[in-house]
């Protein structure tokens, strides 16, 4: 701790010179090589992992070790989380827009290394999804932790954390474009030059780090030679509508697999019955095991017979209609092998496997108008565009789909189809379902953070904090001689009536009691004689947007809170939010 509080004070003395925007700049770089390092370390120990576990296995035949790997990865990553870590770690991209939102940009230092090491175990023991959401909850969580150690505001620690996220998903794809561009559609909320410019020293510190430590190896392996040709429009229009479609399928078979891993209470079970579903599925496609990068690049090069390896329809290889039947059923049963991997207690997102769905989707397509209808339609363009309309309608991005695909490929030449099937399949997602993957949940919660700074700084208040609660309650029985005597002695205009229990019944306001306040003869009516039933009523736990909404139809500036039971807490009021906002919209705008 010395030590830190020594380095501390001799960094400011090195920055004590530099403006906030060289700071930024610097800082940005730091993020960048450390997010880049994460995921170097993050490949190699996937890499020695799967290396070690499945390398060895003959190709002609199936393994029954396909059946137990999954199992063991799953328990593994489990225990790992619950004793070690004990803290969620799953869903990275979703916890980083939860810390945004309700942590300050705050996460916590192990995640710094921990879902290194849960995203690799889940992956290379088999785990059906994406080491994306693993390394981008990894950088975010170096970004935000370097600024924690700077003490900065809010404003300048999301930077940073957005520079970790932009850092380690431009190194683990090696595309520091896409990497920018999904910090700034998904992430970032206020975009500016001053923001911008630390996003990509960051993207590209980190990757040309990979680049050094790695090689220049992409993770495409592939060259487009067919640029874009007008005859094969209508295909590529059909091919957005068929990924948009799927996305739909995409996002709800996640979440009722979700739901349905949530009705089991016992861990065990779970570890039981995700790596039961896992296991069958990669025993009986083998393209399902880890990630599946491997799998959609060896579609792309026609090699459908390697998709075969290790299955138990490897002698049927050759046969057209057992190939299409065989890339459909992959296509399909990836969404449920991810969702089970996650939902049973594995750590991974669902990046990679969006990729891989649309992959099959373009090279499905082509295989069948190639092989059954006599055309001639480029499988490697197919196959790449199908990846970017998948991916856009999963994630609501369609810009960071259109350049990663581009950019991974060198696939300039089809920016008209990549353009054309993103916007379409991200127009029928988005209609079906208007939350990405990674947006639902929070919505549903209310903590959700958007584009529109004036519904986002609506989530960073909390409702409780914003409750007053000296208000004076008065009983059933009190009569207004009673309540005149108090009167002297409040400040409060209102007074809520309640029962013995606390259950709130009605209220009085001042105004209504002038008439007779002077009267010494009507001393003895009950305050039940001016109650009046409150315009609406408030739970504690709601968002304050939807409370906003509750006070423009009530067409009052004051209202109660109650308890699910209807016992009082306290009244809130709209000058009080709308203080609260100005107060806040302050705090996430200072520089």
């Amino acid at each position: 701790m010395k030590f830190l509080e020594t380095l501390y004070r001799y960094l400011l003395v090195l920055t004590k010179r530099l403006s906030n925007r060289q700071l930024m700049l610097l800082l940005g770089a730091v993020v960048g090589l450390l997010a880049g390092f994460g995921t170097y370390v993050f490949e190699m120990l996937l890499y020695w992992i799967k290396q070690g576990l499945v390398s060895w296995f003959p190709v002609e035949s199936a393994s029954f070790l396909f059946l137990i790997y999954p199992v063991i990865g799953i328990i593994l990553a489990s225990l790992f989380v619950k004793y070690v870590v004990k803290d969620n770690i799953s869903e990275g991209v979703t916890r980083v827009l939860y810390a945004m939102s309700k942590k300050g940009s705050r996460i916590r230092p192990h995640n710094c290394y921990t879902s290194i090491i849960g995203g690799a175990t889940t992956i290379g023991f088999g785990g059906s999804v994406g080491p994306e959401a693993p390394i981008v909850l990894t950088g975010a969580a170096i970004g935000s932790n370097v600024a924690s150690f700077m003490r900065m505001n809010y404003r300048n620690t999301t930077l940073l954390l957005g520079c970790g996220a932009a850092g380690a998903l431009s190194a683990i794809f090696k595309a520091p474009i896409s990497g920018v561009v999904f910090v700034l559609e998904i992430l970032m909320l206020d975009i500016t030059a001053g923001s911008i410019i630390p996003l990509i020293i960051s993207a590209v510190t980190a990757t040309s780090l990979v680049f050094f430590l790695n090689g220049f190896d992409p993770i495409l392996a592939v060259d487009v030679n067919h640029t874009f040709a007008l005859k094969n429009l209508p295909m590529y229009v059909a091919l957005g509508v068929v990924c948009g479609l799927l996305s739909y399928y995409f996002k709800a078979v996640n979440a009722r697999v979700g739901a349905f891993f949530g009705r089991i209470s016992s861990p065990y079970r779970k570890w039981l019955v995700g790596g039961v579903i896992l296991g069958v599925l990669i025993f009986v496609f083998p393209p399902l095991y880890g990630e599946g990068y491997e799998a959609f690049t060896d579609l792309m090069h026609g090699n459908t017979e390697t998709l075969f390896n290790n299955s138990l329809f490897y002698r049927f290889r050759d046969v057209p209609w057992v190939v299409i039947l065989y890339l459909l059923a992959i296509l399909f049963f990836k969404v449920i092998a991810m969702a089970a991997t996650n939902a049973a207690g594995g750590v991974g997102g669902t990046f990679a496997p969006s990729l891989f769905v649309g992959a099959f989707a373009g090279g499905a397509m082509a295989y069948i108008c190639n092989s059954m209808l006599g055309m001639d339609l480029p499988l490697v363009s197919f196959t790449l565009v199908g990846m970017a309309g998948v991916m856009s309608g999963v994630m609501n991005a369609p810009l960071t789909s259109i350049f990663l695909i581009a950019e991974l490929s060198n696939g300039y030449g089809i920016f008209v189809p990549l353009m054309l099937a993103s916007s379409i399949s991200f127009a029928i997602g988005y209609y079906f379902d208007p939350y990405s993957i990674y947006t639902k949940k929070l919505h549903q919660q209310g903590e959700l953070l958007t584009h529109n700074k004036d519904r986002s700084v609506m989530v960073f208040l909390n409702l409780q904090k914003l409750m007053e609660t000296d208000f004076y309650p008065i009983g059933e029985r009190t009569t207004l001689g009673d309540l005149v005597k108090l009167i002297s002695s409040v400040r409060r205009n209102i007074f809520p009536v309640v029962s013995d229990d606390g259950t709130l019944k009605g209220v009085v306001q001042l105004d209504d009691l002038r008439a007779d306040m002077f009267n010494s003869d009507k001393y003895g009516l009950p305050v039940t004689h001016y109650m009046i039933p409150p315009p609406d009523t408030i739970l504690p736990n709601e968002q304050v947007l939807a409370v906003l909404d509750r006070f423009e139809e009530s067409k009052a500036w004051m209202l109660p809170v109650v308890d699910k039971n209807g016992k009082y807490l306290g009244f809130i009021s709209k000058s009080r939010i709308l203080a609260a906002y100005r107060e806040q919209l302050v705090a996430i705008s200072e520089e």
